[in-house]
């Protein structure tokens, strides 16, 4: 991957550069001192991944982060030298799109560093963009940059859900900004229903997800097979009968993850109320790619199941009640 390293610390410049050329897939295409430097530089020579200190003078990393990802969007990888200091920080950065946080290797001794986390969380990121993520500003075609401002909101559901539904897509407006999937536990023989009861409760048409569409603003598509929806690499849904083994079908996680594998344009998990645990690490997936998450809190769920495990690994950027969702999503992409 084409890297570009932001520290303000020389020291520290050379040890990333030290252990990224320990992987001959990597190489380091330019280093920046500040925020404001690395924009610019984004902007000229876009890298596969950012890494990007906190503390800086000019512009922080926090600044610089929601600048790229606005104006000339890739990967950043936040590298800061003490997480646990700058969290709130940390967190802000994610928040405008980050995926993930590292500590800076040791700068003591540059030859006895320890590159394993660094490397992993590289080699991590490389397997999320690898053929179908950010790319360089070279490879875009217009049909990607176009994709790129595609807005989904993704919504999860088992049991208490149809009326969880109801209450959330009765406040969306006739011209939501997004297109709406929902996943929920249901057998195919009653989709078809459940998809024509919440048409007449919502603003918004809802229908069942056909294979080879693709969200679009202003429409809701519900899963409406035993088979599982995924999001293929061109933006359009399919249904995989693989994997064979999860539980529950369709299942949850498996449309988070393959928007975190597939999607580039802008998205939001929501995880409602729900028996088990599907859905909570798709929704911590979503929420490392840097994506808006929500979880239905205890006092508004029928069952506190799927909500209570996001919330226990902590895959929920907001845990709001069931009326402030909706809400929520019409602020995010007002």
């Amino acid at each position: 991957m084409r890297i570009g390293i932001v520290n303000d610390m020389p020291l520290a410049i050379e040890v990333l550069r030290l252990v990224i050329s320990r992987e001959h897939a990597h190489q380091v295409i330019w280093t920046a001192t500040d925020g404001l430097e690395a924009l610019q530089k984004c902007e000229e020579q876009r890298p596969d991944v950012v890494l990007m200190d906190m503390l800086m003078p000019r512009m922080n990393g926090v600044e610089a982060t929601r600048r790229i990802m606005a104006e000339c969007p890739c990967a950043i990888l936040i590298v800061t030298s003490d997480i646990e200091r700058n969290m709130n920080k940390v967190f802000e950065a994610m928040g405008h799109g980050a995926l993930d946080v590292v500590n800076t290797p040791s700068l003591i001794d540059p030859q006895a560093v320890d590159a394993t986390a660094l490397l992993r969380k590289l080699h991590n990121i490389g397997w999320m963009i690898g053929q179908h993520g950010v790319k360089s500003a070279a490879v875009h075609t217009q049909a990607e940059t176009t994709r790129k401002r595609e807005r989904i909101v993704a919504i999860g559901a088992s049991a208490g859900g149809p009326a969880s539904l109801v209450t959330l897509l009765r406040q969306l407006p006739a011209d939501f900004s997004a297109g709406v999937v929902l996943v929920q536990h249901v057998d195919e023989v009653f989709a078809k229903s459940m998809a024509q009861w919440l048409a007449t409760e919502s603003k918004l048409p809802v229908r069942l997800a056909q294979p080879d569409d693709q969200p679009r603003r202003g429409e809701i598509l519900l899963a409406g097979t035993n088979n599982h929806l995924c999001m293929q690499a061109n933006g359009r849904l399919c249904y995989r009968k693989e994997p064979a083994e999860q539980i529950y079908r369709p299942s949850i996680d498996v449309f988070f993850d393959s928007l975190v594998r597939h999607w580039q344009g802008e998205a939001v998990g929501v995880l409602l109320t729900g028996m088990g645990r599907d859905g909570a690490q798709g929704l911590k997936n979503m929420r490392e790619r840097g994506f808006l998450t929500i979880a239905q809190d205890q006092a508004t769920c029928a069952v506190y199941g799927m909500p209570k495990a996001a919330a226990s690994i902590n895959a929920a950027v907001e845990i709001l009640p069931l009326d402030q969702i909706a809400s929520k999503l019409i602020e995010h992409y007002g």
